[in-house]
């Protein structure tokens, strides 16, 4: 037998509903915070995740699957959302819009890594992309509709901590004492640390090595360095979470895992998933754009794991909606009232009621089992005086009450006792 390929899963069909439930809440505050859905392709060339996510990130350097088209072209399958959407943005020349440009999208993304508890090598996610706005109002807008998305799945016990990483200007002087503080405790850290030392040092705070994340405990604070353009954004940001009540703590050592963020980082996280506790995280990225290569634009952005969020309301016990079942049932007990119910069941169809019919050629005491299997509300039997009358005794699951319905008046009397 050959086997899902590991980090990969199955979605079943008692399993399905619940991703439905999800991916329709992302698209409901996608709407009320006027966001336009956007597709990008699974596979896009490998520069522009080089480019864009960062050469010394752990995405780039170890988790990406890479691979040569038969034109001898680099390819690499998406490890996330923004770069995408953010090229996306750049070639069909979107700059030249209304700004604000406000998108979203739900996709696949692949990452090589060891699958754990909501982490898989691939997944799935719902994100956020705005262009053009540099001003805090935009950046407390996306927060907020990353809150908004978890309160609307009733998911409890997850805390907002934020950031601010800064620009190039207070980057430069930050990472000067990055330095100073990493340069005694070099050789205690792993070779990927070492490495990062003098090409990018913010990233040793991100290091998940467990001796590298005890050094970095003691680190300078970004937010000690910021210049008073950053420092005033970040105030306007925090003020803005203040007046509408969101709760956040500010949490230095926050700085994200990819190369593009600047200012503003934010994410929602929970101990009930494991270590790996951040089910929503985001920023601002004002450089990536000129970085691949389009007029500079300021953004921001998040994205959600579904698979996380999943966990995450299981382990919790969030209630779910009922998944969906046949309204009604059509028995048949010979194969002119077989032919029958499949025809009631495909105008019933047609006027959007889920209807099932016999597709087993099962006795009709089989079919009732399977119809009570399957959770059908209504059930009617047909048979030779059905045929006849053009009536059918309907009956209720609920409460076992029977009601005789000519099946002109069928539909109407399901939309009216489905209620």
């Amino acid at each position: 037998m050959i086997n899902v390929p590991r980090g990969t899963k199955d979605v079943l069909p008692n399993q399905s509903y619940k991703w439905q439930y999800v991916e329709e809440t992302a698209r409901e505050v996608a709407r009320v915070f006027n966001l336009k859905e956007v597709r990008t392709p699974t596979f896009e060339h490998t520069e522009l995740f080089k480019r864009g996510v960062g050469e010394t990130t752990d995405v780039v350097n170890k988790e990406m699957y890479t691979f040569e088209d038969k034109g001898g072209r680099s390819m690499t399958l998406k490890p996330e959302g923004t770069a995408g959407v953010a090229r996306m943005f750049i070639e069909n020349g979107l700059a030249s819009s209304p700004m604000p440009v406000k998108t979203f999208y739900i996709t696949p993304a692949f990452r090589y890594e060891n699958p754990q508890a909501g982490r898989l090598r691939e997944f799935h996610q719902f994100g956020i992309e705005v262009f053009g706005s540099s001003s805090p109002e935009t950046d407390a807008e996306v927060i907020f509709a990353a809150s908004s998305f978890l309160d609307k799945l009733k998911i409890k016990g997850v805390k907002l901590e934020i950031n601010s990483i800064g620009c190039r200007i207070c980057r430069n002087e930050y990472n000067k004492a990055l330095k100073n503080y990493f340069a005694p405790h070099l050789e205690e850290m792993c070779a990927n640390c070492r490495s990062r030392f003098d090409k990018n040092p913010l990233r040793m705070l991100d290091c998940k090595e467990e001796k590298c994340k005890n050094i970095a405990k003691g680190a300078p604070k970004i937010t000690d360095y910021l210049c008073d353009d950053c420092k005033k954004h970040f105030d306007g940001v925090r003020s803005l979470l203040d007046a509408e009540g969101l709760e956040y703590t500010v949490n230095s050592n926050i700085v994200r895992g990819l190369d593009y963020y600047s200012r503003t980082v934010f994410e929602f996280v929970s101990t009930e998933i494991g270590s790996q506790g951040t089910v929503c995280g985001g920023g601002r990225y004002d450089g990536l754009l000129s970085e691949l290569g389009g007029n500079p634009l300021p953004a921001i952005g998040f994205a959600a794991g579904i698979e996380r969020l999943l966990l995450l309301m299981e382990n919790t016990g969030v209630p779910f909606p009922e998944d969906s079942v046949p309204l009604i049932y059509l028995a048949g007990m010979d194969e002119k009232s077989r032919a029958q119910a499949f025809k009631i069941a495909a105008g019933l169809r047609g006027n959007g009621v889920c209807a099932e019919v016999d597709h087993m050629q099962r006795s009709v005491k089989a079919q009732l089992k399977y119809a009570d299997k399957t959770g059908a509300k209504f059930v009617a039997v047909i048979g030779e005086s059905e045929l006849e009358s053009s009536v059918l005794n309907v009956k209720k699951m609920s409460d076992g009450t029977t009601s005789a319905v000519k099946i002109a008046e069928l539909y109407s009397y399901l939309c009216k006792e489905d209620k």
